[in-house]
């Protein structure tokens, strides 16, 4: 190597040196309850409330020089956290990989006092964990009208030292249940027990094809079935896939374009970075399809995943700029009604093949999560995407996810992603414009897909 060459290297070993001396010290994040330790090449995260304090994940400096970034760290596991560049020595932006928005964090002085003995392993302080978790950061306690001051108070009495881990879960879970929130979750794995809310009323598909399987067998085979009729009735050519299979491509007929969008997640394998470069060539050579001249969108089996991945497709479909979303935070332990700053999305059009012709998106209560967020991400595109089918099903936030002192994992909602009029569409989901009931029992046996059907009639008349 040159001298020039070991000067460079040099150089570039003093500079990130440099940037982590600059971000060493402890941090705490606006919002999300967490505190965040900088030490060199680690990052470590603690888990916090005003009472509470468990050890979180931890990380270890990435030196690649990346555009953008102050400076990156990876999981064990590969996700990834990096800091923007331009922040000051004292308030910075960490984002996390997969998520629409920023996290504000701000230097603080140590520890919090609850981090000076962090919560015991006990009946007594997993309890505490929980429940202070979901008091400072769950988004809908009003929307529920749910009192959790007075469901922690009447729990707090069937909890002791001789409370078995068996029924501390029944505790905890008959806490959440009531709410139908489907980015609600606690897992109690030496328990082999699990618990996932879900809207009521929305497991009716669910229920009629995978019966007691629930939805492990739904995702096995009745999604599948369900697909068959679609296929068969109605293509006029087999389905091309994508993104190991999460995306599909066909013809409805010569000019009519159908897109099944079955996830936002699981794209490729490495990580966030490989699934968007994944998505980004399937989406340029599905819309190279010189013969599109109209577009059919299906989501109405959709488990969410990554946002940005939706936002990615709906640059692909706009011709103007326009807001997606604005997402806020709960950031106040004690008000429900105090938020972080707003953090929007804003869809611009892609330099990259797109369409933008007339869209029909197929939707039902079986698009969740980063189906919502992109089906709201189309709201404000012109010409309208007429929305076709039954609401969302109403979950549109990152989920929190935490960590009690003896393993177990729960998760819950803690941000409101709201459109440009300040609407959020959390626990009802986003409406129709044309109601049509999906997957209808009886349709199944009669090969028939009436929301398909509704499609071509509106995309006929364009």
């Amino acid at each position: 190597m040159s001298r020039r060459g070991r000067f460079f290297v040099g150089a570039l070993v003093s500079l990130a040196s440099a940037v982590a001396q600059s971000t060493d010290g402890m941090w705490r994040s606006e919002g999300y309850g967490y505190m965040f330790e900088f030490r060199g090449p680690s990052l470590r995260a603690f888990e916090v409330t005003a009472q509470t304090c468990v050890a979180g994940f931890t990380a270890t400096r990435d030196d690649s020089s990346v555009p953008g970034r102050e400076v990156t760290f990876r999981t064990a596991d590969g996700e990834v956290f990096f800091i923007k560049a331009g922040g000051t020595n004292d308030h910075k932006l960490l984002h996390n990989d997969g998520s629409a928005s920023d996290m504000r964090i701000d230097r603080v002085r140590g520890r919090p006092v609850a981090c000076d003995q962090e919560t015991p392993n006990t009946p007594t302080g997993n309890f505490e964990v929980f429940t202070r978790t979901w008091a400072e950061n769950y988004i809908s306690f009003d929307l529920k009208h749910a009192d959790w001051d007075k469901v922690v108070a009447e729990n707090r009495a069937n909890v002791s030292a001789e409370t078995t881990p068996a029924k501390l879960f029944d505790i905890l879970e008959g806490m959440i249940q009531p709410f139908g929130d489907a980015h609600t979750f606690l897992v109690g794995s030496e328990l082999k027990r699990e618990f996932h809310g879900f809207r009521p009323g929305t497991h009716r598909v669910v229920n009629e094809l995978a019966g007691n399987g629930g939805m492990k067998a739904f995702r096995t085979s009745g999604v599948s079935r369900l697909f068959e009729v679609t296929e068969r009735g109605y293509l006029h050519s087999p389905l091309r896939t994508f993104c190991n299979g999460q995306i599909k491509y066909g013809h409805i007929d010569a000019t009519t374009g159908y897109l099944r969008i079955m996830s936002f997640s699981g794209y490729a394998q490495g990580g966030f970075a490989n699934g968007e470069a994944a998505l980004e060539a399937a989406l340029d050579e599905i819309f190279s399809d010189p013969e599109l001249k109209a577009l059919v969108i299906d989501v109405r089996i959709n488990f969410g995943g990554d946002d940005p991945y939706g936002l990615s497709i709906a640059s692909r479909l706009a011709n103007r700029e326009y807001l997606a979303y604005t997402k806020y935070a709960r950031a106040d332990a004690i008000e429900h009604d105090k938020w972080t700053p707003a953090d929007p999305s804003v869809i611009r059009p892609s330099s990259r093949p797109g369409f933008r012709g007339p869209v029909v998106e197929l939707m039902g209560p079986l698009t969740i999560s980063a189906g919502e967020t992109f089906t709201q991400a189309l709201m404000g595109r012109t010409p309208h995407v007429t929305r076709i089918g039954e609401n969302t099903q109403g979950v549109f936030s990152d989920v929190l996810v935490r960590k009690l002192p003896n393993g177990w994992v729960f998760g819950l909602p803690n941000e409101v992603y709201r459109t440009s009029e300040g609407i959020a569409f959390d626990g009802v989901g986003i409406s129709p414009d044309i109601a049509v009931p999906v997957f209808a029992a009886s349709d199944l046996p009669a090969g028939k897909d009436p929301e398909m059907e509704r499609a071509l009639q509106i995309l006929r008349n364009k």
